[in-house]
Order: C-alpha cells, then structure tokens, then sequence
C-alpha cells in the first residue's frame, strides 16, 4: 500500500533533478489519483505543472477520499489552474494540508482562493465551509494588499486553519 509518493525527486538519480512533468503525464497521474485509494501524501512541487497541467490535476482532487497532504511549490500554476484548486478546495473534504508557494498567484489567484476557504455551498441547507484544511503555505506569491485583504477576510472565518503562511 503506498500512503506517500514524493514525485519531486527521480529516485535513484539525481536528488535535486526536476521531473517536469509533460501534459500527457500530469493526465496520467491525475487518472491513477482519481482511481488509487491508499495515497495519503503527494509532493509535486518544483514540476513545471503549468496552468493547463494543473487544472487537469487539480480537477481530480474532487474525487480524492485519502488525499491529506498536497505539495504544489513552485509549479508555475497560472491563474486558470488556481481557480479550479480553489474550486477543488471548495468540494474536497479530506486534504489538510496545501503548499502553493511561489506560484505567482497574484491578486485574481488570492481572491479565488479566499473564496473557497470561506463560501457556502449553494447546495446545502447551512453553511458548509472547508472544515478540513487545517494548513496553507501561500508565501512567495505576490497576492498584493487586496489580495491579502480578502485571504484576511476569509481567514478570520474558516474555523479549522490553524497554520497559515501568507
């Protein structure tokens, strides 16, 4: 059973070569995470996953049931693949712990995910935020004053953070 996979690293090579995942292979991987019921925690970080990547990828942490840990650092996201992590965010129910730093999010990218920390779903009969997420690494990401103003915001009503680098 494989609870952890650290992807940041060729094993047996080069310990601090980059695996710069190709399109076709971050949909591969996104494919064995929609159908692997064991993993836990998966490092990504310093891939070059890119906004197209990281939108295929990240539509699959819906449907994760194990995944609590997720490493995205340095990943060259774009705005469109933070959307839908914020969307992701916004449904999953087991992850509690992201690293998104250093990934240019900017303002659009802050706004997007204060977002998902703090809204209700439209679904539902109470307020149902992100219960889970319990630590968020978004340092290095240049979200600027609004940005921070509205992370602020939706901090300050998510009960379960407890760990927050901005």
């Amino acid at each position: 059973m494989i609870a952890q996979f650290n992807f940041s690293r060729n094993v047996g090579q080069n310990i601090q070569g980059y695996n710069s995942l190709r399109l076709e292979g971050g949909k591969t991987l996104a494919v064995a995470l929609c159908k692997n019921t064991t993993l836990t925690s998966l490092n990504l970080n310093n891939n070059n996953i890119g906004s197209e990547r990281g939108k295929t990828f990240t539509d699959t942490l819906c449907k994760s049931t194990t995944l609590t840990s997720l490493d995205l650092n340095s990943n060259n996201l774009g705005l469109e693949a933070v959307k839908a992590l914020a969307d992701a965010l916004y449904k999953n129910t087991t992850l509690i712990s992201l690293n998104i730093s250093r990934n240019n999010l900017e303002l659009e990218g802050g706004k997007a995910l204060a977002d998902a920390l703090s809204r209700e779903k439209a679904f539902a009969y109470a307020p149902c935020n992100n219960t889970t997420l319990t630590s968020l690494d978004l340092s290095d990401n240049n979200l600027g004053t609004e940005g921070g103003k509205a992370l602020a915001g939706s901090i300050s009503k998510n009960i379960s953070l407890k760990k927050f680098e901005p």
